[in-house]
């Protein structure tokens, strides 16, 4: 390590050869504006067995284009476990796209597993693999590593493939295989990059602020975000929500009226207290920001008995499927179907689409509707009913 140009090209047309790439990534978060791509650790299908090679992304003599090729071709499968965060680190770093993703962590709820599940205990539950896990807590942003980091990582990807295969014969076998893979297809599509539109959105209470004061909050945002990526670091520790809110809400213009705003960082207030200042000054100028969005109504009263209803419903389903609840609904999936009946719609929630309304959306439906009921057996088992 790290590996030259050459040997990332021959891993790209091994991984063409065979149709796969399995592959992690090792990172670090904590207190930086972005995560940090540490470490990635590629595995290829080879003549004895799997060919192992580890990539130093800090390394600036590392040319990854080679393998960030292969991740976006679709006639190449890419094998990751728990691929939310890799995928996003890879294609943001990488500047690439990744197709044709099995995630084991997302394809094991689909064969009677624990959703969520780790890939030392699927490992384990699936292979009879036990790994001694002992550096995933280390720096992996120092150098140079230590021969336990390297192995560590080694691991991450040395059983990938035969884990991936297993569960793809368990899900062949119970005809689910499409229904994971379509799982999988949304995680290609998932971005780490900061969208500052959402972020202002998400504030805390901002739906509730006048459309001024909406606008001075749209600057502290982007003052915010500017000196978090200047610095690297998190924007928290630069200007909690809470207080960027009330600073908004309270637009101060002077030292002492900023002191006055409670959740300000004293040693922020001191280094920064000037700069908030000018923040607000630029959003006082700013077009006023409407609230244009819906803000959500209250649960109607009646809804707890009948989300109570439709879990039960549920859970019914994926146990006889032997499918993770997690990957069906949620109470928030379920309270938005309850909200779209009262307005006439389907709500447009992951519940109702796909092979989950397949599998119980469509009866969740008529349930809800009263077309359907649910009784319980002698044997103290659910049974759904027509009515």
């Amino acid at each position: 390590m790290p590996l030259p140009t050459f040997a990332l090209s021959e891993l790209a047309d091994q991984s063409r050869a065979s149709g796969r790439l399995a592959i992690d990534t090792e990172f670090m978060g904590e207190g930086r504006y972005r995560t940090l791509l540490c470490l990635v650790q590629v595995a290829v299908p080879a003549a004895d067995g799997v060919r192992i090679e580890v990539i130093d992304p800090l390394d600036d003599d590392v040319d990854p284009a080679p393998l960030a090729a292969v991740l976006a071709d679709p006639d190449v499968e890419v094998v990751m476990h728990a691929a939310r965060q890799d995928v996003a680190l890879l294609r943001r770093v990488w500047r690439t796209e990744i197709t044709s993703l099995f995630d084991t962590q997302v394809a094991a709820g689909f064969a009677g597993l624990r959703a969520q599940a780790g890939y030392e205990s699927l490992l384990g539950d699936v292979l009879g693999i036990r790994l001694p896990k002992s550096a995933s807590y280390t720096k992996w942003d120092r150098r140079p590593l230590s021969a336990e980091q390297v192995a560590y990582a080694r691991e991450d990807v040395e059983h990938l493939f035969q884990l991936a295969d297993a569960l793809q014969d368990r899900l062949r076998e119970r005809g689910r295989l499409e229904w994971a893979r379509e799982e999988c297809r949304f995680l290609e599509t998932v971005s780490d990059e900061r969208d500052l539109d959402a972020i202002f959105d998400r504030l805390p209470r901002i739906a509730g602020l006048d459309a001024r004061s909406r606008a001075v909050a749209r600057e502290l945002v982007e003052w915010r975000e500017s000196l978090a990526a200047t610095q690297d670091r998190t924007v928290q520790s630069v200007l909690a929500d809470a207080a960027l809110v009330e600073i908004a809400k309270r637009k101060p213009d002077s030292r002492k009226a900023l002191e006055n705003i409670r959740g300000i960082n004293p040693g922020n207030l001191r280094r920064r207290g000037d700069d908030i200042l000018e923040a607000v000054a630029r959003g006082r100028d700013r077009e006023p920001i409407p609230f244009e969005g819906e803000r959500r109504p209250a649960p109607h009263p009646g809804d707890a008995p009948l989300i109570a209803l439709s879990e039960a419903l549920v859970r019914t389903r994926v146990a006889d499927s032997d499918l993770a609840y997690e990957l069906v609904a949620s109470r928030a999936d379920l309270q938005a179907i309850l909200a779209g009946l009262r307005e006439g719609a389907d709500a447009d929630v992951r519940t109702l689409h796909g092979w989950r309304r397949e599998l119980v959306g469509d009866e969740l439906l008529a349930l809800l509707r009263g077309e359907r009921a649910l009784a319980i057996d002698s044997d103290l088992k659910v049974r759904v009913t027509e009515r």
